[in-house]
């Protein structure tokens, strides 16, 4: 993950407390600072509530919360972290007046970034004594979970600091969105004020509650938008004739008065409407346990994406190769070396609430998938993964497979997969796989399949070479259950 081990928070509310969740989650040490006298236990409860979502998410190796440390000195965190994220109240003299104290007390080579929604690096960078390296990465709430990071650089940002930036945010597990120039408010932030203008006019006038107003975006652009925006949704709605039709049918519309880009005045009725509106539409729930419901909903979507790695699912599906390949991070050893001792743990995951069923327990289909996992991360393992498969157009196709359920398995559980391969010959890889929680054997599978050339739809052999990999992940005693078929029931016996 780049130079950049050691994370610094400074401001300690809801954006900064998303930072330091993510930074954890990706195990990384922070360092959290905040002036208010209640600021470490509320960052810890914020970090608390989010962790169950970045648990189903999926862990980094080494991720802990016991690797946040709070301080009540600036210069310590400073002096010993490697970027600084800055999540201040929006106020331009405080923004100046931080980044100069960071930029003073920092040494040179550490980033220093700001959260701001929508202030401009070039006001805030100038009284530093090292400005080029202060910049904006603007997240999204949950920070946590959301992709979107936006990376705007001052006049005096460096492009090589821009570019430390971008690769920082990306090993986080962030979609980084570099803009072309220096611009107030940014992109997004800039479309969602213009919604939210016209969202408080159409309250304003009485056309709708703020239900209605949700509803209007949830069921409706609000799904489209979560993988493709606007320009693309217009795109397709010209039909064959594309974005040229689209203007061509749509473009007069655009001279209709059915917007109001200024905001009305913020009188204290339509405050009232909207605190109103929202309380309803809260129906009792607490804060806390929406951010939750809103984090289990916005999991639930992401992973839809990501089968077909569009948007946000092709993020964080990236961002799970690295994750499962830093923590299967194994040297193959090499042929005249001993067996292993114990099978090969390749992979680990969460069970995802959409995984369980309506028994409680994770869906007879999620075993599949799981153990699916573990089978590509076999073949990452051996050098047999997706360059491989590119380059020789050849890939071990499953034949056989067998599925031992022993006990349930629950939301959250951390699965962890060990892997023995049983035997091996030219064309054939026969092995098996342990579903393990806690030190508990969850179920097991049994696998043959066979190497094939994917453009005639035969087989073929492998090289000595890929034939050693597998061996050299042999145990010489197999499990007692490998060959285990179901026994064929007797009705008489049964009766």
């Amino acid at each position: 993950m780049n130079d950049i081990k050691k994370i610094g928070i400074v401001g300690t509310g809801v954006i900064g407390a998303g930072w330091a969740a993510r930074a954890l989650a990706n195990g990384l040490d922070v360092v959290a600072w905040d002036p208010a006298p209640d600021a470490e236990e509320a960052l810890r409860i914020n970090i608390d509530n989010a962790w169950p979502a970045l648990v189903k998410m999926g862990l980094f190796d080494g991720a802990d919360r016991d690797r946040l440390t709070f301080t009540s000195d600036l210069v310590t965190l400073c002096r010993s972290v490697d970027l600084i994220q800055e999540s201040a109240p929006e106020n331009l003299e405080l923004k100046i007046k931080i980044h100069k104290e960071l930029g003073e007390l920092a040494p040179k080579e550490v980033l220093i970034a700001s959260s701001t929604s929508g202030l401009l690096p070039s006001d805030f960078q100038a009284e530093s004594p090292h400005p080029e390296r202060h910049l904006v990465g603007h997240p999204f709430n949950p920070v946590y979970l959301l992709p979107l990071c936006e990376i705007c650089g001052g006049k005096l940002t460096s492009d090589e600091n821009m570019n430390r930036a971008v690769e920082y945010y990306r090993a986080i597990g962030m979609y980084p969105l570099k803009l072309k120039k220096e611009v107030a408010g940014f992109l997004s932030d800039r479309l969602q004020e213009a919604l939210w203008r016209e969202n408080m006019h159409v309250i304003n006038d009485g056309y709708a509650d703020t239900k209605n107003m949700d509803d209007a975006i949830c069921y409706g652009p609000g799904l489209r938008w979560a993988m493709m925006g606007t320009n693309e949704a217009f795109l397709l709605a010209g039909g064959d004739g594309g974005m040229r039709h689209f203007f061509k049918q749509f473009g007069p519309t655009l001279e209709l008065p059915w917007t109001k880009l200024k905001a009305p005045e913020l009188t204290d009725d339509l405050i009232d409407k909207f605190v109103e509106g929202t309380d309803k539409q809260r129906a009792g729930r607490s804060i806390k346990e929406m951010e939750r419901l809103r984090d289990d909903c916005l999991i639930a979507i992401m992973q839809a994406l990501r089968t077909y790695k569009v948007g946000a699912g092709q993020t964080i599906d990236e961002h799970d190769s690295r994750r499962i390949e830093s923590a299967g991070n194994f040297d193959l050893v090499q042929a005249e070396a001993h067996l292993p001792a114990t099978p090969s743990a390749l992979y680990q995951c969460n069970v995802r609430p959409d995984w369980v069923d309506y028994n409680g327990h994770m869906s007879e289909a999620y075993y599949v998938l799981v153990f699916g996992h573990a089978t590509d991360a076999l073949y990452d393992h051996a050098g047999m993964g997706e360059d491989y498969r590119a380059q020789s157009k050849c890939s071990l196709y499953t034949v056989e497979s067998h599925i031992r359920f022993l006990h349930e398995v629950n939301e959250g559980a951390l699965l962890e997969l060990d892997t023995q391969v049983l035997g091996v010959d030219a064309k054939r890889v026969h092995f098996c796989h342990l579903m393990k929680s806690d030190g508990i054997v969850l179920a097991t599978t049994e696998l043959m399949a066979v190497h094939v050339n994917t453009v005639s739809g035969r087989s073929v052999p492998m090289t000595d070479t890929e034939q050693v990999r597998y061996r050299n992940l042999m145990i010489p005693d197999p499990p007692a259950w490998v060959g285990r078929s179901i026994q064929t029931v007797n009705p008489e016996k049964a009766s």
